[in-house]
């Protein structure tokens, strides 16, 4: 083994699992459950780090800035998929929260381990999205060491970006150059270095919440509704409409007609039903308050 990562505890041999070739099935399945809930309380040992990592992303965001995930593997996969969910779920553009995976999209389906090795390719990969100041680059690696990240932070911070690195393994050199870092300690795989399994967990695990909690600051949630999601297809259609009629109380054929009279943005359907206003005018006023409808609301009560 390569004694540069013998030392992680993500390489390290599981005592619990040494013999599980030797069990039954449902042990088996036992086994990976038992080790899985230990993510939750690793993650959760994280959560200040994370609530600053959050605020940093969300003052980005406010400026004009992105937010960028760059990592190979599984780490960059997983990166990939929360990247990808924010313009459906939230209504953003497909540019404020980017992924960068090493090896392109090629690695998506195929594994590419080689490419994670250059730091050169880190950075050229950040340079093809016109990196800027403003914006908030997001390493992720359980190892803590892969060079492809490493490149990607240095150049983040020679911008003056606001870095952020997600890794398993403490005192790690992405530890040290992030001025975020997110240490989830999740121990030994049942499969010895298996990073997808609990690793990978935990790491999906906060890039839901830095994604979803920055979003509700951006004013992308309305209590726990997705007041932004883009109706693309019926079954989102239908959710649309649902999401209208529990923050309004209305029945589905008024919800269905609001939406219909402003391009089915929910948002501006339950402006105009809460605070009685035409969509003209609901626009406006949820422009103005940078997409905050709770702030839009405030101001009909404060009247």
């Amino acid at each position: 083994m390569n004694p540069d990562i013998s030392r992680f505890t993500t390489e390290a041999i599981n005592p619990d699992s040494r013999d599980m070739d030797c069990l039954d099935t449902l042990d088996m399945a036992t086994l990976i459950n038992r080790e899985d809930q230990k993510v939750a309380l690793a993650v959760q040992a994280q959560l200040p780090a994370i609530a600053k990592a959050i605020d940093a992303i969300v003052a980005a965001m406010e400026r004009g800035g992105r937010l960028i995930y760059t990592g190979a593997g599984t780490s960059g996969r997983l990166g990939v998929l929360d990247a990808s969910e924010c313009p459906p779920t939230y209504g953003v553009s497909g540019d404020v929260v980017l992924a960068l995976l090493a090896g392109g999209r090629e690695a998506v389906a195929s594994a590419q381990e080689n490419v994670e090795d250059s730091e050169e390719f880190g950075i050229r990969d950040l340079q093809s999205v016109k990196l800027r100041a403003e914006d908030v680059v997001c390493a992720i690696a359980a190892s803590g060491r892969t060079p492809y990240c490493m490149g990607g932070l240095g150049y983040a911070r020679s911008l003056g970006c606001k870095t952020i690195a997600i890794t398993c393994n403490p005192g790690s050199v992405m530890e040290q150059a992030a001025d975020i870092a997110i240490v989830p300690e999740t121990g030994p795989e049942v499969v010895s270095g298996s990073t997808r399994m609990k690793a990978g967990t935990a790491q999906k695990m906060i890039l839901n919440i830095l994604s979803t909690c920055s979003m509700v600051k951006m004013g992308k949630v309305y209590g726990n509704l997705m007041v932004d999601v883009q109706a693309t297809n019926s079954k989102l259609r239908i959710r649309s409409e649902n999401i209208v009629m529990q923050a309004t109380g209305v029945k589905r054929e008024k919800a269905s007609d609001t939406l219909a009279l402003c391009g089915g943005k929910v948002k501006t359907a339950i402006c105009m039903l809460l605070a009685g206003l035409d969509a003209k005018t609901a626009e406006k006023k949820l422009a103005e308050s940078k997409g905050r409808l709770r702030a839009v609301l405030a101001e009909r009560d404060n009247r």
